[in-house]
């Protein structure tokens, strides 16, 4: 019996880091909660869509200053994050598209050391850079 617990402690703890999941969004502004992106793995790289919006005011906004076939789209249900790749303990090599001003950026993903729970999504400009922490949804 011993054993099978330490097994399912194991599991647990590795599980924790996992970048996939739920995880809410925050305004940087505000702080209010904005989203809940799922990231996903396909294909073996790392996607994330826009599950839900939590303001039930702008369930219906679509993404006006987005372009080519996004253009137009409602942002709820929209692939925000694709083509991220493992490097080490950390994701990059894709992007990230920001809904509100329709740009699409580097990006780079880890889940925050001192905390499991905190997803860093980190947007690059040239050199430079913001970051967002995103709390997982348990």
């Amino acid at each position: 019996a011993r054993l099978h617990f330490i097994l399912v402690l194991f599991i647990g703890g590795v599980q924790a880091q996992s970048v996939t999941g739920l995880w809410k969004t925050i305004d940087d502004d505000t702080g209010a909660e904005k989203s809940i992106v799922e990231i996903y793995k396909q294909d073996g790289r790392i996607y994330g869509k826009v599950k839900e919006i939590l303001n039930k005011d702008r369930t219906d906004v679509v993404c006006d200053r987005c372009e080519g076939e996004r253009r137009g789209q409602p942002v709820q249900g929209m692939v925000i994050i694709e083509d991220m790749e493992k490097d080490g303990d950390k994701y990059s090599g894709g992007t990230i598209l920001d809904p509100e001003n329709g740009k699409q950026y580097k990006c780079k993903l880890w889940v925050d050391e001192d905390n499991p729970n905190i997803l860093n999504v980190r947007g690059y400009i040239a050199f430079l850079y913001r970051t967002q922490y995103w709390k997982r949804v348990e």
